[in-house]
C-alpha cells in the first residue's frame, strides 16, 4: 500500500527532511501517483487488489434490465429447448471424442514401447541392418483404420469372387462350344469309309473338300463333354514360382476335372477398369508329376492342397518366353475351393490326403534344419535372408538360378549359419531331384531357413503389384520413396522420430538387400518381407504391417 500524501500541509516543508514530509493524516488507496512504474505493479500483483477491481469492472459493465420486459413467446421457447437439447448433444459427442483419442494415444504409446528397446541403440549402431528392420515392426499392434481395411477388404472379396466366375463362365464356353458335329472324331469314320471304297487321296484331302453325310455323323462322340461333367470340377488359385517380378504377379485360376483327372489353368488378365480377359495358360489335359518323389504319376484329388507345387514341362505349352527359360514351370497352389474340395472327396474313392513315408521323412529333416537356426535368423532375419539371396544372384553367373553344392557351404559359412554335415548331405540329396549336383537356390533357401505362409505372401504380391503398376517386373526407388507411408507409424506418432527418418530406415534396409540401388525387383522385396515375417507369429500382425505401410 502506498502512502496517499495531504498535500495542503507540504508547503513550508524541506523537501531535504525526510521526517517533515510525513503527512499528519495518512489514507491508502490504489492510483497514488507516486512511483507509477514499480509501485502500481506491486499493486495489481496483490489478490486483494485483483479482487476489487474485478468487482469494481463488473459493476460497470452490467447492464441494466428493464423491470416491464414482456415473457418470451411459445416460439422463443422452443427454439431455446431445441438450442439447449443440441447443445447437449454436441457436448456428448464432444467427450466421445475426446474419450477416443484417449483411448487411441493410449495404444500409441503401449505400441510404441515395443519400440523403445531401439532407441537406446540409435545413436551409434543406427546404421546396422538388424536395429533397422524391426523398427517396421512397429505397425504390427496398430491397423491403419480398421473400419476401412473391413470395407476394403469385402470389396476385395467381391471383386475377387467376380473375376473367377468370369474365368469359370470362359472354361465352359471354350469346353463346351466345340460342338458333337464339328469333332474331329467325325472326320475319322468318313475317311475310314471313303478308303474301304476304294477312293483313293480323298483320306488326305484337306478338311474342307471333304464330304460327310447326315447318316455317318455321329450322335455322340467319346471326346464330347457335356456342362455335367464339367461340373465335377475343383478350382484353385495359383502364382508361378518365379524370381522374375512379372512373372510371379500373374493372376491364375485352375481347374481340376474329376470325371478324366485332366487339368486346365487359365490367366485373368484387367485392361484398365472395365475390360477383362482369361486366356487358356496350361491347355486342358491329362498331366504327371515332372518332379520329386511322384514323378511320373498322374495328378490325382489328394495333390491339390494350400502350398503344393503342381510341375509342367515348359515346352509342352505355349508360354511367355520367360517363363519358358526354366525347363520345368512350378505352380503354387494359394487356394482351393474348399466345398467343392468336400464334395468331390464325398462322392470319390480319396477320403484323406496321401502322404508317403519318404515325403514324411524330408518334411521331418527340414523342420530339424530350421529348427537349428531360428533363434539365430530371428535376431537378424532380413540382414541373413536378404544378404543370402543377393550373394547367390551374384554368385549365378548363367542366371539360371542353380547353384554347386560348394557355393552353397560357402554362403553357410559365410553369413554364420552351422549346419551338421550329415543333415546338409540330407538337404541335398531331397533338393537334387534331376541329380546334376545343382541345386535352384530359392528352393535350398526356403528348405534351410523356411518359407512364409500363402496367405502372408498373398499381401506382399498385392503391395509388389500396386508399387509395379507397369507390370515391368521392377519398381524404382524413386516409386517406393513416394508410396511408402510413414505416417500411423507409432514412433511418428509419439513425436519420437519423423516421417522421413522411418522412411529412410526402411529404404536403406532395403536398398542394402538390392543388386541396383535405384530399382527393386520382386524376389528383393520378397526376400526382404520373407526377412521380417520370421520375428512375426501372427499373421494378422504382419499384414498390419503391409496395410499400414501400402494402403492395400
Amino acid at each position: 500500500r502506498v502512502p496517499c500524501l495531504d498535500l495542503g500541509k507540504l508547503g513550508d516543508s524541506d523537501e531535504e527532511d525526510g521526517d517533515s514530509c510525513i503527512p499528519h493524516s495518512r489514507s491508502y488507496c490504489h492510483t497514488c501517483p507516486l512511483d507509477s512504474s514499480s509501485r502500481w505493479r506491486t499493486s495489481l500483483q496483490s489478490p486483494y487488489a485483483q479482487n476489487q477491481h474485478a468487482q469494481q469492472h463488473s459493476f460497470l459493465e452490467q447492464k441494466t434490465i428493464p423491470e416491464n420486459l414482456p415473457s418470451p413467446t411459445e416460439k422463443y421457447k422452443v427454439k431455446y429447448q431445441q438450442y439447449e437439447a443440441e447443445m447437449k448433444e454436441r457436448y456428448k459427442l464432444y467427450s466421445q471424442r475426446i474419450a477416443e483419442k484417449k483411448k487411441e494415444h493410449s495404444q500409441c504409446q503401449e505400441a510404441s514401447r515395443r519400440g523403445t528397446h531401439l532407441e537406446d541403440s540409435q545413436n551409434e549402431d543406427m546404421a546396422a541392418l538388424d536395429e533397422k528392420a524391426p523398427i517396421q515392426q512397429g505397425y504390427t499392434s496398430k491397423p491403419y483404420n480398421m473400419q476401412h481395411s473391413i470395407k476394403k477388404s469385402e470389396a476385395e472379396d467381391v471383386a475377387a469372387e467376380r473375376r473367377k466366375q468370369i474365368v469359370v463362365e470362359q472354361v465352359m464356353v471354350d469346353q463346351l462350344s466345340r460342338a458333337v458335329i464339328s469333332d474331329p472324331e467325325q472326320s475319322i469314320r468318313a475317311d475310314t469309309d471313303q478308303a474301304s471304297h476304294g477312293l483313293p487321296g480323298l483320306g488326305t484331302a484337306p478338311l474342307r473338300f471333304r464330304k460327310r453325310t447326315l447318316h455317318e455323323t455321329k450322335v455322340k462322340t467319346k471326346l464330347g463333354l457335356t456342362e455335367n461333367m464339367l461340373s465335377n470340377k475343383l478350382r484353385f488359385d495359383s502364382r508361378i514360382i518365379s524370381r522374375n517380378g512379372r512373372d510371379a504377379c500373374r493372376e491364375l485360376i485352375g481347374f481340376f476335372f474329376a470325371y478324366d483327372t485332366s487339368i486346365t489353368v487359365y490367366e485373368f488378365r484387367q485392361f484398365g477398369k472395365n475390360r477383362t480377359n482369361a486366356l487358356p495358360f496350361i491347355q486342358k489335359g491329362i498331366y504327371h508329376h515332372q518332379q520329386g518323389q511322384k514323378k511320373g504319376k498322374a495328378y490325382v484329388l489328394s495333390d491339390f492342397y494350400i502350398g503344393a507345387n503342381l510341375t509342367f514341362r515348359s515346352v509342352d505349352h505355349n508360354l511367355p518366353e520367360s517363363v519358358k527359360r526354366n525347363p520345368i514351370l512350378t505352380l503354387r497352389v494359394t487356394s482351393i475351393d474348399e466345398a467343392a474340395m468336400d464334395f468331390l472327396k464325398a462322392s470319390s474313392m480319396e477320403l484323406e490326403q496321401e502322404f508317403n513315408k519318404q515325403e514324411t521323412d524330408d518334411n521331418k529333416v527340414f523342420t530339424k534344419i530350421q529348427g537349428m537356426l531360428r533363434e539365430t535368423i530371428s535376431k537378424r532375419g532380413v540382414r541373413v535372408i536378404t544378404g543370402l539371396g543377393k550373394y547367390f544372384r551374384q554368385l549365378d553367373k548363367s542366371k539360371n538360378g542353380f547353384l554347386s553344392q560348394a557355393d552353397f557351404k560357402e554362403a553357410l559359412k559365410l553369413f554364420h549359419l552351422e549346419v551338421p554335415e550329415g543333415d546338409f548331405e540330407s538337404v541335398w540329396l531331397i533338393l537334387d531331384h534331376s541329380k546334376t549336383d545343382q541345386v535352384d537356390y530359392g528352393e535350398f533357401i526356403h528348405a534351410v531357413v523356411g518359407e512364409m505362409n500363402e496367405y502372408r505372401k498373398a499381401f506382399v504380391r498385392k503391395a509388389y503389384m500396386k508399387l509395379d503398376f507397369n507390370k515391368t517386373g521392377s519398381v524404382s526407388m524413386i516409386d517406393i520413396r513416394k508410396c511408402y507411408c510413414a505416417k500411423k507409424h507409432p514412433l511418428v506418432l509419439a513425436g519420437k522420430a519423423t516421417e522421413e527418418e522411418i522412411k529412410s530406415s526402411f529404404l536403406e534396409t532395403l536398398g542394402d538387400s538390392c543388386s541396383n540401388p535405384n530399382e527393386v525387383s520382386y524376389c528383393e522385396f520378397e526376400d526382404y518381407y520373407e526377412g521380417l515375417s520370421v520375428g512375426i507369429v501372427n499373421d494378422d500382425e504382419f499384414v498390419n504391417i503391409l496395410r499400414n505401410l501400402w494402403g492395400i
